[in-house]
């Protein structure tokens, strides 16, 4: 993947070479853009992790895993989308809820009859809902790149970002309790 994306980097600078007023300014300016996601994208994959160490974290585990009653599904889309809003982050909340809480759910959904592929989708659309809150690093930054407040913004941000995720993750869990695995 890094080769590919020196490549492709090389290319686009070839390609547009003769555009370039100064190669070195362009670089300058592009590394310099890429500071702030990658520092508010790993400060809220570490506050994930020193979520996932405290001992409260065990107490909000065991709570999880018993709501959603006989459906593992409800359980979790919960887990999961509480752990992305905890994190700020798809991708800690998924890495979290899969490291510590991946093998029981796998268990509850074998038990329960359901597909790994099934538990598996609803992880990956689950990590799309709660994760798009105000704290989160591609929120801020497209804030900071937009110009723009939280109070400006957010409410059209959360609609798109946290709303109609939910709703799909309903309708998700709906389809995979009457149908199965599709």
């Amino acid at each position: 993947m890094i080769a590919a994306l020196v490549v492709a980097i090389a290319v686009i600078i070839v390609a547009n070479l003769r555009r370039l007023e100064s190669l070195t300014t362009t670089l300058d300016s592009g590394a310099n853009a890429s500071l702030l996601p990658i520092f508010n994208t790993a400060s809220l994959v570490g506050f994930g992790s020193v979520i996932a160490s405290l001992a409260a974290f065990e107490a909000i585990s065991l709570w999880v895993t018993s709501v959603g009653g006989d459906n593992p599904l409800i359980s979790l889309a919960i887990a999961v989308n509480l752990l992305a809003g905890m994190t700020g982050s798809a991708s800690g909340g998924m890495s979290i809820a899969l490291a510590t809480l991946g093998d029981t759910y796998l268990a509850m959904g074998q038990a329960a009859g359901i597909a790994p592929e099934l538990l598996h989708r609803v992880t990956a659309v689950a990590t799309g809902g709660l994760d798009a809150l105000p704290h989160n690093g591609a929120v801020i930054t497209l804030l900071s790149i937009c110009g723009l407040t939280h109070r400006q913004a957010y409410l059209d941000i959360a609609v798109v970002a946290v709303v109609v995720p939910i709703l799909s993750l309903v309708l998700l869990i709906a389809l995979g309790t009457l149908v199965g695995s599709f």
